[in-house]
């Protein structure tokens, strides 16, 4: 049973990240290799909003989730907007750069320390007791929950909401949507700030239940094969993706070697792209247009 539990969670983490690789793709075509970095600028912001609203933790949670979603429309306003047009290889190293100055502001201003914002904001974590024996973190309940709300939110506003209708527009065929008086800039930064809100919440799920160090970057890298997997232009790939990568982890962990957590990931992707290199649920066409 508990087996089974840690598949879940690991397969949570990576899907609510995965589905920020998505999301922008999806949208833009444009692989986002600093989501890892924006996840972890998620979880710092909310140690910072925990230490400016103290004793307030919703009021603190409620700024980071404002913040982060600013932040993701910010980058493509100030600087993924000038890629619009580009070469996708120009845009690609844009954010690898993105990624890299990130990462160094981050452990400038907060340093490379390991920090706990539940302490913080006051929380505990205890375990909870499930049938069969196993068991399972609150803050890791919630990261389950919060991964199953986020992916139905998603798919409703996609199929019905009036700007998921244009973002699926835009990545379907953007000369067409334009002509259609879609603003893309607009649709484009909304890409972004929802990529960055989902991988922001992913982040600030495990900060709060395992604690927060600069090696966070290393999850959001091993989430990246999860939405390959799958394919990079599905969301429902992108679920299935992480829970094949998920218990592949686990599974090593637990029979073979626990050395194995950072290769295997990357041993999947390598077999799924020699299989089929568009990914389980993606579009072969949409390749060659990588």
């Amino acid at each position: 049973m508990q087996l089974a539990v840690n598949i879940v969670v690991l397969s949570a983490i990576y899907a609510l990240i995965a589905c920020g690789y998505v999301l922008i793709y999806r949208v833009s075509r444009v692989l986002n290799l600093a989501h890892g970095e924006l996840m972890m600028l998620g979880a710092y912001l909310l140690l910072a909003t925990a230490a400016s609203f103290a004793g307030n933790p919703v009021a603190a949670i409620a700024a980071a989730v404002v913040l982060s979603l600013a932040v993701g429309i910010l980058v493509y306003v100030f600087l993924m907007r000038k890629m619009t047009g580009e070469m996708v290889l120009a845009a690609v190293l844009t954010t690898v750069a993105l990624g890299t100055l990130l990462r160094g502001l981050m452990v400038l201003i907060w340093s490379a320390q390991q920090q706990y914002p539940g302490q913080a904001l006051g929380f505990a974590n205890p375990a909870i007791a499930l049938p069969g024996g196993g068991r399972i973190s609150t803050f890791a309940a919630i990261l389950v929950v919060t991964t199953a709300l986020v992916y139905g939110g998603l798919f409703v506003f996609l199929r019905f909401g009036r700007w998921g209708v244009r973002m699926r527009a835009a990545g379907q065929n953007p000369l067409l949507a334009a002509q259609r008086g879609i603003n893309l800039h607009a649709v484009y930064a909304l890409a972004w700030g929802l990529s960055t809100l989902t991988g922001s919440m992913a982040g600030m799920l495990i900060a709060l239940d395992s604690g927060l160090t600069s090696s966070m970057t290393v999850i959001g890298l091993k989430a990246f094969p999860a939405a390959l997997v799958g394919g990079l232009d599905s969301l429902v790939g992108a679920l299935v993706g992480a829970l094949i990568i998920g218990a592949a982890e686990v599974l090593s962990i637990q029979y073979i070697d626990p050395l194995l957590s950072d290769v295997v990931p990357f041993l999947v992707l390598i077999a799924m792209l020699i299989v089929r290199p568009w990914g389980l649920f993606g579009t072969r066409e949409e390749l060659d247009r990588v």
